[in-house]
């Protein structure tokens, strides 16, 4: 079996920064690692970063110019760097995978990232 391991979220104030990271573990190679949703309280989830197979990223517009995502093939691990995180940017967030041998998805536990003063 696989699961995606995140880690790094958080509290912190406007304008700090949180380094989100997911990583398979088990059969590692079973998916790959490609994006990072969110869903804030009262919202439906949302697509924040996706980085293609050739290491292309793409952001949503509310994180565009602050957020970057990253990946290690080798490892199977996605990161997520939130740079001037904004009270808006409270929610849970999840990464997302890719199976390689179905058209299947795997999910992530969430990671609480919560910004306030």
């Amino acid at each position: 079996q696989v699961q995606l391991v995140e880690s790094g979220g958080g509290l912190v104030q406007p304008g700090g920064s949180l380094r989100l990271s997911c990583s398979a573990s088990g059969s590692i190679f079973s998916v790959r690692v490609r994006a990072w949703y969110r869903r804030a309280p009262g919202k439906q989830r949302e697509l924040v970063a996706h980085i293609s197979d050739y290491g292309t990223a793409m952001y949503a517009a509310a994180a565009e110019g602050r957020f970057t995502i990253s990946k290690d093939n080798a490892k199977n691990t996605v990161w997520l760097q939130m740079n001037s995180l904004k009270a808006e940017d409270t929610a849970v967030y999840y990464c997302n995978a890719r199976r390689t041998d179905s058209s299947g998805e795997v999910w992530g536990q969430g990671t609480q990232v919560t910004v306030s003063s």
